[in-house]
Formats: C-alpha cells, structure tokens, sequence
C-alpha cells in the first residue's frame, strides 16, 4: 500500500491504520466519535494526502476541462473551485472531483484516490484538444482544517485579509506558517473548512504547527472513519459507494452538477434524454433506521416483502444520535421501507438529506 508523507507523523501519535484506495491511512487517533465530535464543535485536521491531483494546462485545456465535466466550467473565473462530474458515454459517473482555475487554460482536478489512474488515463484518452495533462499527486500534500473554529486557526498562520475574506469554493496561493501553498475554502464535513496544497516537504512543518494551533481550540487529528460519518450526516456521496460508473447523476441525486445548456460533454445525449423523460432504473435516498441496529453497505432494501434497493452507506450517526444511511432504490417507492440485517428486517424511513 502506498502511505503519505505525513505517515510517520500519524504513527507518533498512535493512529490506528486501514487500508482506503490503495493507501494505509489513518482511521483514528482517539476514537471515531470523539473525533467526529471534535470536528462539530471545534476543529479537526485531516491529512488528505491520497487524494490525487491532475493538471490540464495550455492551449485547448478549456474545451478539454469543458468536454470532460458535466458542469460549467464557463462559470469559473480565476481562484474559484467547482465541483463536478466525469461521466462515460452511458451518463455513468467516473468520478466526482472539484476543478480549479487557476488562470485561463489553466486547471487543477482534484480526484479520489483510488481514482487517480484510472481518471488520468480516462483525461488522457480523450485529449483530442492539444492541452497538457499532468498527474502531480504525488508532488502534492493535502491538508485540511474543518470546523467553526477552523477559520480563527486559519488567521493564526495567514494573512488576516485572507483568512476572513476567501469565500466558499474559491482559493488563494499564499503563504501559511511561511510555506507557500494553494488554501481553498472548500472540505467533505459540512462544516467550516479549508484544504491546503503543498509540497511534500514543508508537509510535516505545517502539519505540526497547524497540530499545537488545532489542540489549543479543543480540536483533534481526524481519521477516516470520522470523516465517513461527517461527510455522511452532511449528505455528501462517496465515489464508489453511492455512485459508480454505472449509476448516473440523475440517480445519485446530484442533477444540479448536470448542465445542459453547455457545450457538448462526454454523456450529454443519455443525460438530456434521462432529464427530459425523468425514467431512471434507481434513486439515492437518506434514511434513518427506527431501531438500535446499523445498515451497512450491501444491505438489502425491502418494502412490502418485495427488493427494492439496496443500502450503499451506513453508519451511526454522532449528531443526531441515532442510525443514518443511502440507499439506491427504485424509484417512486414509499417512505417507509425495511432493511434485511444478518436475516431479520428492521425498519427505517426515507428522510431528506443532508442529515443536518
């Protein structure tokens, strides 16, 4: 498995590893729930580092970033971030990713990690526009700080100026705790938040200071298993869970990154058709169990004895004290629903999403 420059950081505070995308990474510090916790009422910092990045530069890299995502990237000035989908021919989604603008020509795809080949080579494939495509993810460190006390932190290593004024979904290059990075105002929690760009090796310094900054505001280290249970209570999808290539975006609930009255993008034709009939094979739906028991990834879904779906995310949820989940469905079905746990149905209810 590959590991993060940040690796033997996390070991010297006792982290407990998974395996997440190719990558052994953090799952927790403490504990799942005092982290998510931490991360609700004060601060969290996260490494991030197996998220990849792939830059499309030079001459025809907006008709390539255009042709390639379903959203328009026309709406994007210098310093905003959007995010969007890759879809195949079918509408299937590829991957989800956030698209910087650097200037124009000039973009930064930030893609999920057990993506990273696949996406690249996917770009790679359909450059018909004579951009430059680069994969630098592994000349890249991500660290994030999520939290309501993620933006007095921020200040703490910036610019004033620029730690109160970058909007959500926009990024600045500047300098934090004197290291020159690109900071965006954007994160997977549902919370206040900022990811950080560097290189691999100012990556341990910032980590440790941003680390003795976030443990004064009562924050925490983060794992992977809080930023699951976050991202969920926040209604936020998972790439290959909640959505593959064989799921489209109408079905995954997320239509309003689909943009039809751009130019031409790579599944338009099976998305127009999709919108302007409204027929699709399944739903994404949030759910919430009505028993003490978790529904988690695989489940099956029933309603009146008969499959209906099937559970893609689950977990307890921290917030809300109580069993949360997606589930793909088919489409039209009632609010109540049951779902099979180790051959017993237990019920739960479609809720609306996000969580919180």
């Amino acid at each position: 498995m590959k590991r993060t420059p940040l690796y033997e950081v996390h070991r010297s505070l006792y982290a407990k590893f998974t395996e997440f995308g190719g990558w052994e990474m953090p799952l927790q510090y403490s504990s799942i729930v005092k982290e998510h916790r931490a991360v609700r009422d004060a601060a969290g910092l996260f490494d991030l580092s197996h998220m990849g990045e792939i830059d499309i530069t030079g001459d025809g890299a907006n008709e390539l970033a255009q042709k390639l995502t379903t959203n328009d990237i026309r709406r994007l000035t210098d310093g905003r971030v959007q995010y969007t989908l890759l879809c195949n021919e079918n509408g299937g989604i590829v991957d989800d990713i956030l698209i910087y603008r650097h200037v124009d020509n000039d973009y930064t795809l930030v893609v999920n990690a057990a993506n990273i080949e696949k996406d690249f080579e996917w770009i790679k494939h359909h450059n018909d526009t004579g951009a430059e495509v680069s994969d630098v993810s592994d000349e890249t460190v991500l660290i994030a700080v999520q939290g309501p006390r993620s933006m007095d932190i921020l200040f703490s290593v910036t610019p004033a100026d620029l730690a109160y004024d970058i909007k959500p979904f926009q990024f600045y290059v500047d300098q934090v705790a004197g290291h020159t990075v690109a900071i965006s105002r954007t994160g997977y929690t549902g919370e206040v938040g900022f990811e950080i760009y560097l290189k691999p090796k100012n990556a341990e310094d910032l980590w440790d200071t941003l680390y003795e900054i976030v443990k004064e505001e009562d924050g925490l280290p983060v794992g992977l298993g809080a930023r699951d249970t976050l991202r969920l209570e926040a209604g936020l999808r998972l790439y290959g869970m909640d959505m593959d290539e064989n799921t489209t975006p109408y079905e995954a609930g997320l239509g309003r990154f689909v943009k039809l009255d751009t130019d031409d993008f790579i599944g338009k034709e099976v998305l127009l058709a999709q919108k302007e009939t409204g027929e699709l094979k399944k739903k994404l739906v949030g759910f919430q169990m009505l028993d003490r028991v978790v529904a988690r990834p695989g489940y099956t879904v029933y309603q009146n004895d008969e499959v209906i779906g099937i559970v893609t995310s689950g977990a307890p949820s921290p917030s809300l004290n109580c069993n949360i989940g997606f589930a793909s469905i088919t489409p039209n079905s009632g609010n109540n629903i049951e779902i099979d746990i180790r051959g017993k149905q237990y019920p739960a209810k479609i809720v609306k999403v996000p969580f919180i």
